[in-house]
């Protein structure tokens, strides 16, 4: 598996666990929805500006996001890690933006309490059929 097929496989899952690291130094994962918008090898989310995963981000950017796929005979699963920026720029809010997210942001794209979380992969672990391949994102 390449970078490309890494993306591929990431853009058709509909969860999504990230992980920060906490004041403490511990990992903290968290499900998401899938990411809005991936990039080259930029994932974007959403988010509340409030969450606690937006100040550790901001205290300390690396990250990791992981992916699977769970079939009836084979399990699939992608770890990626990277760094994680948490954007505020009106630009990028509103590329990410979607009809439905006043439900989360009740002032709009505009909301204090949305922002994008941009994620940017370094390196991944693709496991399949009990194997493991390292994969580098240039």
């Amino acid at each position: 598996m390449n970078s490309n097929e890494v993306i591929q496989f990431i853009s058709k899952q509909k969860t999504a666990i990230i992980a920060s690291v906490n004041e403490e130094g511990y990992p903290v994962a968290r499900a998401m929805l899938s990411p809005r918008k991936i990039v080259g090898k930029d994932v974007y989310f959403s988010t509340n500006t409030s969450s606690n995963k937006v100040k550790q981000y901001l205290d300390n950017p690396k990250a990791c996001i992981y992916f699977y796929k769970r079939g009836r005979f084979k399990y699939q699963g992608v770890s990626i890690t990277g760094t994680m920026q948490v954007c505020e720029d009106q630009p990028t809010k509103d590329m990410i933006w979607r009809f439905g997210d006043t439900l989360f942001y009740k002032k709009g794209v505009t909301d204090p309490d949305y922002c994008v979380l941009k994620f940017t992969c370094e390196q991944a672990e693709y496991y399949c059929d009990f194997k493991v391949e390292k994969i580098k994102f240039d």
